[in-house]
């Protein structure tokens, strides 16, 4: 059991990386938001809230196995929180659209600024899932706008 556990909390062993391992792991997360995004919006919404839900009492028990509260090497929390970022938009489906979101959400998730921070101090798998959530919510901000601007019609 505890095999297992391990096994999906670090991304099928890619949070194991040496370098940058939650960017690493989170790499998982963008087939996991292509597929997402080729169902109905409110599928979409369920099983990303599913996936969220379920993480957080794996991540728990991984953190408590690994001895740190949020321990570099779990990234489930990375890939199930990195379709947020894309929730909704199907224009994020283009690849240039999906790397984008990537690196945008990779960056709040790194700088962790206010209200990333302030989710990562809850207690437990809430505070590991949901830092990485307001990141994503953040960056779907950030990338909505973006998709929104790329597509207006130009003037003339």
């Amino acid at each position: 059991m505890e095999m297992t556990l391990m096994w999906l909390a670090t991304g099928l062993g890619l949070g194991l990386a040496p370098l940058a391992a939650g960017t690493f792991g989170s790499l998982l997360g963008l087939p996991l938001a292509w597929w997402l995004l080729g169902r109905a919006r409110r599928a979409q919404l369920a099983l990303a809230a599913g996936l969220l839900v379920a993480a957080m009492p794996l991540c728990h028990q991984a953190a408590v196995v690994l001895g740190f509260k949020d321990d570099g090497r779990i990234v489930l929390d990375e890939i199930v929180a990195y379709p947020l970022a894309v929730l909704g938009l199907s224009a994020a489906r283009h690849p240039a659209a999906l790397l984008g979101a990537f690196v945008v959400y990779r960056g709040f998730d790194i700088i962790k600024p206010l209200p990333v921070a302030l989710a990562e101090a809850l207690p437990g798998g809430v505070g590991i899932v949901l830092d990485d959530s307001v990141a994503a919510a953040m960056a779907w901000l950030v990338v909505a706008g973006g998709l929104a601007l790329w597509r207006r019609p130009q003037p003339g």
